[in-house]
């Protein structure tokens, strides 16, 4: 029994094993049929999914994770693993730090498995996405309490659930923007990870996202609704950064349809380009860790077609990776919320 020692467990959404077509197919069918990604009822969802998402869009997504692989691996992976040690460092003898990805390896099941074996007292989940999502943050949590239960696992449990207002992640959100000189580019875009509509309206029953006042602050039935804390998130960084309204725009990225979350980025950027602003400085507050979506999906697809359309540049803002600060922050709050 591992006495008056705790378990950090980090979550994050996943990445297949290799860039191969049979890697990608096993990692998409794990995240797709997930009933909290994508939540239709049980027989649509498996039909839409394996029959039609799958199939027409598996050699593109490996051709995309090929682009995005590099010597060491995928970086949502590798970035994970140097995070863990990191903070394992920075947590000290007192506690072990692990890593499970929701879907694909390294496994949350396996590293449950792990800290069973070990007997550990206390186990703090940490789900590593700002905004709550059910598709990010829930699934994770569910899942994790689930095998937790299922192994017969005796231990404490805490959760760390958004932490979007935190002051000092707002702090290194911003720390990481003022890397640029803001004065070289012609505006800026918060791009957030898309969701369908109706799960955002999930949070508030009644409430459409297209008329709900959470573009100009953030109402209390928006507490833990992804596109209102999104448009939240965005106000603290502005403020840090001292920005004017007319200076950014909120939008989403990675739509699987046209009733997802708008406005969508690329739509944004071209209207940013017909108004004659051509360097755009973009930031992906919903991502902690650079992954697909911000390296791929804006450091290059958005940034080509830009250029393609006679911009000059999109230029990505580094996320929070590895870094010193970030990892000072999530040892804090691993820590307060084994204090609360």
């Amino acid at each position: 029994m591992k006495k008056g020692k705790t378990a950090v467990l980090l979550m994050n959404v996943g990445s297949p094993d290799e860039p191969t077509v049979p890697a990608v197919r096993k990692y998409l069918t794990e995240f797709l049929n997930d009933k909290r990604v994508i939540d239709l009822p049980w027989l649509l969802r498996k039909f839409l999914v394996n029959v039609i998402i799958i199939p027409f869009r598996v050699k593109n997504s490996t051709g995309l994770y090929k682009q995005l692989w590099t010597k060491k691996g995928s970086p949502l992976i590798y970035y994970s693993e140097e995070l863990k040690q990191k903070l394992q460092v920075q947590l000290g003898s007192l506690f072990e730090v692990f890593v499970g990805m929701r879907y694909g390896n390294p496994s949350y099941k396996k590293a449950l498995s792990e800290i069973k074996k070990k007997g550990f007292e206390k186990i703090v989940l940490v789900p590593l996405y700002p905004q709550h999502a059910m598709s990010t943050t829930e699934t994770s949590l569910v899942a994790a309490e689930k095998e937790i239960k299922e192994q017969g696992i005796h231990a404490e449990i805490f959760e760390v659930e958004q932490f979007y207002d935190n002051p000092k992640f707002v702090d290194a959100f911003a720390e990481q923007v003022r890397k640029y000189n803001l004065s070289d580019f012609d505006h800026i875009i918060f791009s957030y990870h898309g969701l369908p509509n109706r799960h955002v309206e999930k949070c508030h029953p009644g409430i459409k996202v297209e008329n709900c006042s959470c573009r100009n602050a953030l109402p209390e039935h928006g507490k833990f609704c992804y596109h209102a804390t999104s448009y939240e998130t965005t106000r603290l960084i502005a403020s840090k950064l001292n920005l004017k309204e007319s200076d950014y725009t909120v939008s989403f990225q990675s739509r699987l349809s046209n009733n997802w979350l708008t406005p969508f980025t690329d739509a944004v950027l071209q209207e940013k380009l017909e108004e004659g602003k051509k360097n755009i400085l973009v930031l992906a507050p919903s991502f902690v860790t650079d992954c697909l979506e911000t390296i791929l999906e804006i450091g290059v697809e958005y940034g080509e077609e830009f250029k393609q359309k006679g911009g000059n540049k999109v230029q990505l803002v580094e996320s929070l990776n590895t870094g010193d600060r970030w990892v000072e922050i999530l040892a804090e709050m691993v820590i307060s919320q084994l204090n609360t």
